[in-house]
């Protein structure tokens, strides 16, 4: 059973270490556990180890531990919009083992099931090989690809039940699911927690068994990662 925690600081009080591995779920800033994020920033553990598709943009989501110096190395899937980010990483000062992004998706839901390495046709003959063990099956060669499991993993869901069943809403959806599965513990900030039964069994997309801790989240804000715009017309009369 989950234990419901009031505040993001407590769930995370005695989870934190330097040179710890952490997996975040999210995707650009949908679906990011940002109060757990601001948490794991205000702690000031260093030496980090982050496993995320990307980190979000610059002062916001994973984008903060970036600018505190708290991250060594990132597992993720792209750069994305997080400009100190790319600098950093072209800079030297961080570790970035780049991944195609079905593959780390893959790698993530292989971890958290048990599996510790899996064949993949993605990536074969390009820089994603590189020193990585190939194998033919069929004629054809594939990539073998490590499972991740993390120290610690931080999701975000939109209902949690007081027994730590996890719903997600739309995209927010993402790559909580996976993550959630992949560490070794495992704290969800959700929007709301309803009572046990409350969710039908047929809408739990993560299990309690997987999730120890469950935090409200205070955010409301629901960020815009990139905001296009075009000038209306005017309607003839």
């Amino acid at each position: 059973m989950a234990v419901i925690n009031p505040t993001a600081t407590e769930a995370l009080h005695d989870l934190l270490s330097d040179g710890m591995t952490l997996a975040v779920g999210g995707f650009g800033l949908s679906g990011i556990p940002e109060d757990l994020i601001a948490a794991v920033r205000a702690s000031g553990v260093r030496d980090l180890t982050v496993i995320s598709n990307n980190m979000g943009v610059d002062g916001i989501g994973l984008g903060v531990l970036i600018e505190g110096g708290q991250v060594r190395k990132v597992i993720a899937s792209y750069v994305g919009e997080n400009k100190l980010f790319a600098q950093q990483y072209l800079d030297g000062v961080l570790e970035v083992e780049f991944n195609p992004q079905g593959t780390l998706a893959e790698r993530l839901r292989a971890g958290g099931a048990g599996i510790p390495a899996f064949y993949t046709r993605t990536g074969v003959g390009t820089e994603v090989a590189a020193g990585k063990k190939t194998e033919v099956f069929d004629g054809v060669e594939y990539v073998l690809e490590r499972g991740l499991v993390a120290d610690l993993a931080l999701v975000r869901a939109h209902r949690a039940d007081t027994v730590g069943n996890l719903v997600y809403r739309y995209t927010a959806r993402n790559f909580n699911p996976v993550v959630a599965t992949a560490g070794r513990v495992t704290v969800a900030e959700v929007d709301e927690v309803v009572d046990e039964g409350a969710i039908h069994p047929d809408h739990v997309v993560t299990p309690s068994i997987y999730v120890q801790r469950v935090v409200r989240t205070s955010s409301r804000i629901k960020h815009i990662e990139q905001r296009t715009t075009r000038q209306r017309t005017e309607t003839p009369a």
